[in-house]
């Protein structure tokens, strides 16, 4: 049995093959699956809570998962427990053959799990987002920013001016605006301080968020990051930095306006999350927010109702079927001036299947990649790993 190792480079190679629409449906595929498996005794995957052990200088996490159609895969991430830890978040994920059940494969995943949190919050977009947008902000400057903001330029061609948000200007924001600006060279991208010299919010962060169609926060706030009343109303949130009920990112104004309103002309509030047993556990803003069950919405939910109508569906024609009423976002009252109206909101934790979903995906591209026999190497291949 041989070992397949692909490293940082080789994984993006692999995955620049990926485009946004299929990374979306890899993503609903996934959510439809975990939404289905809370009513389905028989289920066909397995996502077990994460191990989590303490080391020196990071928690280290272990999360197994399995798709029975698709392979099982164990994610191991080391989370730095000290603030001043420049290295980001180290991470691999491990392949089992299906038929030996040896390690067939052992993947880089730094940028996967940024990767795959991207797709599914573009599935967001797209079924519940704007469906033109214009303006897009970000919070942030990790691998989650880079990969949500590239995503989302290529997606929707609307999309002509971009901000990223961060608390200094650092090399980390430097280097994610070097990666999108030669990819996205007609977006005008600006970066800005959350705080002015004074410590008090940036004024210009607001000005930004009043016009803004999306706004994405992938930051360990404990904090919220700007009020409510900086939202104008229409807008389409994705929440993917906080993962414990201490950390929040928006505050509960913010999140009552996805769930009620007071003007509901144009668009409905919505509040998706990824797993609504997981957000429970670990979504602060939503536990901030005293949420009950049934005033959150699994996004597979929404991707199970299109498929019943249409199984082979695009993310767009899924949009289409769910909007086929008065409160469609398509809707050109959608967008509005004021700031205390109905948004939308993607509250995600990550699910241990889009792990599983990514990772196979890799090891296949990789596979056909060299198959093809164009004379490049990709990854490492080690013979006779589990010789017997």
């Amino acid at each position: 049995m041989s070992l397949l190792v692909l490293s940082a480079n080789d994984v993006e190679r692999v995955t620049s093959n990926f485009s946004p629409e299929y990374l979306q449906l890899l993503m609903a595929d996934v959510f439809a699956l975990t939404s289905s498996s809370a009513t389905d005794s028989n289920s066909s995957s397995y996502t077990p809570h994460r191990i989590a052990i303490p080391t020196e200088h990071h928690k280290a996490l272990f999360m197994p998962a399995r798709i029975s159609a698709t392979g099982t895969t164990m994610k191991v991430v080391a989370v730095p427990t000290r603030s001043n830890d420049a290295g980001g978040l180290p991470a691999s994920t491990i392949v089992l053959d299906k038929n030996s059940g040896a390690v067939k494969a052992i993947v880089n995943a730094r940028s996967l799990t940024a990767l795959r949190n991207a797709g599914g919050s573009l599935l967001s977009t797209t079924l519940v987002g704007p469906r033109n947008p214009e303006h897009i902000v970000a919070f942030g400057a990790g691998e989650q920013i880079f990969a949500h903001l590239d995503v989302h330029l290529k997606a929707f061609s609307s999309l002509r001016t971009c901000t990223i948000v961060n608390r200094s200007l650092n090399s980390r924001v430097q280097t994610v605006i070097d990666k999108l600006k030669p990819a996205h060279p007609s977006v005008d991208i600006t970066v800005l301080t959350l705080h002015a010299k004074d410590g008090t919010l940036n004024p210009e962060v607001k000005h930004k968020l009043s016009n803004a169609s999306i706004i994405i926060t992938a930051t360990p706030s404990k904090v919220p990051l700007f009020p409510s009343s900086w939202v104008p109303s229409g807008v389409h949130l994705i929440l993917i930095g906080s993962y414990t009920p201490e950390m929040k990112e928006v505050d509960k104004d913010l999140v009552m306006r996805a769930v009620r309103s007071k003007d509901t002309v144009g668009i409905s509030p919505r509040l998706l999350v990824d797993s609504v047993q997981a957000c429970f556990r670990e979504a602060g803003e939503l536990l901030d927010a005293g949420l009950l069950e049934d005033q959150m919405q699994e996004i597979g939910t929404l991707v199970l109702e299109a498929r019943a109508r249409d199984e082979k569906a695009t993310t767009k024609a899924m949009r289409a079927i769910l909007w086929d009423g008065s409160d469609s976002p398509d809707s050109s009252a959608t967008r509005s001036t004021t700031f205390d109206g109905p948004v939308t909101i993607f509250k995600s934790v990550g699910v241990g299947l889009q792990d599983v979903a990514i990772a196979c995906a890799v090891v296949e591209e990789a596979k056909g990649i060299q198959s093809e026999g164009n004379g490049t190497n990709l990854g490492v291949l080690v013979d006779n790993y589990d010789k017997v």
